[in-house]
């Protein structure tokens, strides 16, 4: 099921009376070690991002200012997930087809990713994808 493999995940808010502090560690409080950070702003509700998949990397997605939605599919399935708390996430495994869209005028994306950027490893046209996984292309638990 698409929602077990793709989990909310939420983090502790460690805050107090001088404001909020969210701490997310690789391979603790996330089911990968760090190895590339990036973010998207400036987006509008008309914008669509992603629009892939990955054969090696696995994500977090994080709204850690304002909120944006991502529709997750796996060849089978399709969900959408609201990001709209900087103290909750999503992971998405490898070889999950990825949108981020209906970003707020303040959103920042936060995105942690489990490998470095490889452009060999990104699926970019959806026909390809749903081949690869018919194909038992290779989902890697």
């Amino acid at each position: 099921m698409l929602k077990e493999q793709c989990p909310i995940l939420q983090f502790a808010d460690l805050g107090d009376e001088r404001g909020k502090l969210v701490v997310i560690e690789g391979g603790s409080s996330i089911p990968f070690d760090i190895r590339r950070v990036f973010y998207i702003y400036g987006s509008d509700d008309t914008v669509v991002r992603g629009c892939h998949a990955n054969r090696e990397s696995e994500f977090v997605l994080i709204n850690v200012a304002g909120e944006s939605k991502v529709r997750i599919k796996d060849g089978a399935e399709e969900i959408v997930v609201e990001l709209n708390k900087p103290m909750m996430g999503v992971y998405l495994p490898r070889m999950i087809w990825k949108e981020m869209y209906d970003f707020s005028p303040d959103s920042v994306l936060l995105v942690l990713a489990s490998t470095h950027y490889d452009s060999e490893e990104y699926i970019r046209d959806f026909e390809v994808y749903l081949s690869e996984i018919n194909a038992g292309g290779s989902r890697k638990e």
